[in-house]
């Protein structure tokens, strides 16, 4: 009986906001007919990140790639991994003769340590390695000393967790993400000065060994033989990488990503411009992160996908409509003490539904 190689995994990690789910498509566009799964770990019930990635070109039928997107939607995946990673896991070792390459995307708030640390379990071990770890940085957030886009959402929920005291855990945190990396990409690049650029790329080092590469991005635009095949695994030494963070999960696990509330929104077709700015409004009335979903528009017959960062939104049409599929907006609000129902009134009212 032919002995399987060990599957290579990938760990893309970074801040919201930072590109990852980009580069992610910007991967699976441009795989090669290589055969890759998917672990998208978001916040949200209604997956919109899934859904993002279902549209990318696999080199499969429709029917595959929705068996290859894992969606873990119940939290960061370093407090989630043995009542939902581990079965997703030996689902994957079990097909392991099908696929070439695992991808994983942690959330924004992840700690990567423990995700990678899980690969030492015995059953994962013998079937697969982690290939690298990729920390996707925001480069005009660090560049303006936030390292974040929206610095303040994401340190008033670190500040929740009792067992951080620290006076900046904003940046210890960032320092955690690159303590794992195998690969750094500083990530739009071409938004900030080379000058700008430099001081970034200075004080991502600090935080790195001398090893661990640094490369420059627009957009997660990176060749693929660049982000995959580095043969790091990480799972061998991530013991001896220093985290801010390790006595979090040292007996226990008491992260209170509770703090965040993401609620699904159903709407009927809505003008485009109207709800554009219905959006901008809830996000800088309620300080809401992040804004995922769809759209029907009046007399449109493809589906507005619209994605937010705080109040910068990206948006195109990425399929058309089906027959059969009811023409209906769904989105997702991500953020701290959100109240659905009030959001809900608010944003009917603004389209006039």
């Amino acid at each position: 009986m032919k002995t399987l190689a060990k599957l290579p995994v990938t760990i893309v990690t970074g801040f919201l906001g930072s590109g990852k789910t980009t580069l992610l498509r910007h991967m699976l566009d441009n795989a090669q007919g290589r055969r890759i799964a998917v672990i998208v770990n978001e916040f949200g019930e209604l997956g919109i990140d899934g859904e993002i990635l279902k549209q990318c070109s696999i080199g499969c039928t429709e029917e595959e790639a929705s068996g290859r997107v894992y969606e873990l939607a119940n939290g960061c995946l370093c407090c989630t991994v043995q009542e939902e990673f581990f079965p997703v896991m030996r689902e994957l070792v079990a097909r392991r003769g099908d696929l070439d390459h695992i991808l994983i995307e942690t959330s924004g708030l992840a700690l990567p340590k423990p995700l990678v640390q899980a690969f030492q379990w015995p059953e994962i071990r013998s079937a697969c390695t982690v290939d690298a770890v990729i920390t996707v940085v925001d480069s005009p957030a660090v560049a303006a000393g936030t390292f974040a886009a929206f610095p303040d959402q994401v340190d008033a929920q670190r500040k929740l967790d009792p067992n951080l005291d620290h006076e900046s855990p904003l940046h210890e945190l960032f320092a955690d993400q690159l303590a794992s990396a195998d690969l750094v990409i500083l990530n739009k690049a071409d938004l900030i000065s080379p000058e700008d650029l430099a001081r970034v790329r200075l004080e991502v080092a600090e935080e790195l060994p001398p090893a661990v590469k640094v490369i420059e991005a627009s957009s997660g635009r990176v060749p693929l033989d660049v982000l995959i095949g580095l043969g790091a695994g990480s799972e061998e030494h991530i013991d001896s990488r220093h985290s801010h963070h390790d006595h979090h999960h040292e007996g226990e696990d008491d992260h209170d990503h509770d703090a965040f509330d993401s609620i699904s929104i159903e709407l009927p077709q809505a003008d485009e411009s109207l709800l554009l700015d219905a959006l901008t409004q809830l996000v800088v009335k309620h300080g809401i992160l992040r804004v995922k979903g769809f759209a029907a528009i009046p007399n449109k017959p493809m589906r507005l996908l619209i994605q937010g960062v705080g109040t910068r939104f990206d948006k195109h049409f990425d399929r058309p409509w089906g027959a059969e599929e009811t023409r209906t907006t769904r989105m997702v609000l991500i953020g701290q003490e959100l109240d659905a129902a009030q959001l809900e009134a608010q944003l009917r009212a603004a389209l006039c539904v």
